[in-house]
């Protein structure tokens, strides 16, 4: 099943979700990604969604575009940023600020050495904060992109990508 197929499950209620997802991954050379960081994010959002049909279809659409260490990264991030954003989240949220002068004392040692290009690994984490709302790993992310010199464009295209498929897994959940 591919998106093409995944949007027919979506009732008539999801029109802008339908024509999103078709604006978004007809369009990826538009998007100020590359292949390996569109469909690397794409995943490492569905997998943090953790729906089967979603997951199924992205990784069809992902199939033949990019190799398996991209996979992997992706699951990497949708992994440690399901332990980051709770804990960093936690810290930025909490009004007592003793918690923040604690060393965190989470494994995180994939983060230095994800498989892929550190800012394509940066952009898959920046989507799954984004969805999982950690405005502390979200900053972060944005600044080492930054001075990656990724664009503005790709930021918002991986962020765009988070709402996207959130929304997709909500209408489908509707229908």
């Amino acid at each position: 099943m591919a998106i093409a197929d995944y949007k027919q499950l979506l009732g008539d209620h999801s029109k802008d979700t339908k024509l999103n997802l078709s604006s978004l991954f007809s369009n990826v050379e538009q998007s100020g990604l590359t292949n390996d960081q569109f469909y690397g994010t794409a995943l490492s959002l569905v997998y943090t969604l953790s729906n089967d049909e979603l997951t199924q279809a992205v990784e069809e659409e992902a199939e033949g575009k990019i190799e398996e260490n991209v996979k992997t990264a992706a699951k990497t991030a949708a992994s440690l940023m399901a332990m980051n954003n709770v804990y960093y989240r936690f810290l930025h949220l909490s009004s007592d600020k003793q918690f923040s002068k604690l060393p965190a004392g989470l494994r995180m040692n994939a983060m230095a050495n994800p498989g892929v290009d550190k800012a394509d690994f940066e952009l898959f984490s920046l989507a799954v904060s984004a969805l999982n709302g950690c405005g502390m790993c979200i900053d972060s992310h944005v600044q080492t992109l930054l001075k990656h010199d990724v664009s503005a464009q790709a930021i918002q295209s991986s962020i765009k990508l988070a709402a996207v498929l959130n929304a997709a897994l909500t209408a489908r959940k509707l229908s």
